[in-house]
């Protein structure tokens, strides 16, 4: 897929208020600063569309990108940063799930995982609670400029290893770089494989 256009179109916690007309959404997201900013722009070929940051959970709303007027990506906030409130950790969870499981647009979920950390209970967690959710999704490692290819290699199969001591089946995993621009076609050719399939109109 060639992305000629990416454009931002709203920001809101609130998923009635997000776009109506029926397009295919992907969403990102994942723990704070596994660089979901950064891949976002890689894929779009636009350096700023979505904001980067070196202090971690910045992204406190549903944004939605159009891209070539076909269909959009939605970067949701990240979880998992300790240091907000009690009460700001609450309301960030209430956007994120009530967008995963409200919003019939979203085709699939992308979950970001830095493949230099060994596999995190918050995101494992997470994971179960997509499954059991019968809620469509990917695996993302980001990063893996950051490390040997041999040692990203080692570091996927081993975090696979674990999610099938649960799982029966792994979803789509994808390694990504922002930095070397691993990953881009393959992600976007997925996107455009499930762009061929039939959206169900979402009810009024």
């Amino acid at each position: 897929m060639i992305v000629n256009e990416a454009r931002f179109v709203i920001s809101n916690t609130d998923i009635n208020k997000c776009p109506q007309d029926v397009k295919h959404e992907y969403a990102f997201i994942g723990r704070s600063n596994v660089g979901k900013s950064s891949l976002i722009n890689m894929l779009t070929n636009r350096k700023g569309l979505a904001k980067t940051s070196q202090l971690p959970g910045k992204t406190l709303l549903i944004n939605h990108f159009l891209i070539n007027d076909e269909w959009y990506l939605v970067d949701l906030p990240g979880y998992g940063y300790a240091q907000r409130g009690k009460a700001q950790r609450e309301e960030l969870q209430r956007i994120i799930e009530s967008y995963i499981l409200g919003r019939q647009q979203m085709t699939n979920l992308f979950l970001l995982i830095d493949v230099r950390h060994e596999p995190q209970k918050i995101d494992l967690e997470f994971m179960e609670w997509l499954g059991e959710n019968g809620v469509p999704f990917s695996i993302v490692f980001t990063k893996a400029d950051k490390l040997a290819k041999s040692t990203v290699q080692r570091h996927v199969a081993d975090y696979c290893a674990k999610l099938l001591e649960q799982w029966e089946e792994l979803p789509p995993v994808f390694v990504t770089s922002s930095v070397d621009r691993v990953g881009r076609d393959q992600i976007l050719d997925y996107i455009e494989q499930l762009n061929q399939l039939p959206l169900v109109t979402p009810e009024k």
